[in-house]
């Protein structure tokens, strides 16, 4: 349903480098660049990364990114730890979201809610 998704941040250069991290193990890498402006995905930009354009405060956004496994969950956090984000949950079976529900989530440089999530049985 969605195309793709853009998010404003206030450093590009440091939101850049933690998605560069986080995303790999997802097999999302940067695919666009314009001056200020980054487009990630695996065959096609379908997240985007641009500088703050807008008055006022930023509100906290939720992204999750599929995984096409467990263990390429624990990647991306490991990866986010590695990178140096707030981890919020560790990787794990989120049986109130449905049975096979594991997902990891961390906060991006800007506190965005980052998740990685897997909806297959191990």
């Amino acid at each position: 349903m969605i195309d793709h998704l853009s998010v404003q941040v206030r450093d590009v250069a440091a939101s850049a480098a933690f998605y560069d991290a986080v995303l790999a193990p997802l097999g999302g890498r940067r695919l666009l660049e314009f001056p200020n402006v980054i487009g990630y995905g695996v065959e096609r930009p379908e997240f985007w990364l641009g500088p703050t354009t807008t008055a006022g405060a930023a509100r906290e956004v939720h992204l999750a990114f599929t995984a096409p496994d467990r263990a390429t969950v624990r990647a991306f956090h490991d990866a986010a730890v590695a990178a140096g984000a707030e981890v919020l949950h560790a990787p794990r079976v989120w049986p109130e979201y449905h049975p096979t529900y594991y997902g990891a989530f961390v906060r991006d440089p800007d506190g965005n809610n980052v998740e990685a999530v897997c909806h297959a049985a191990q």
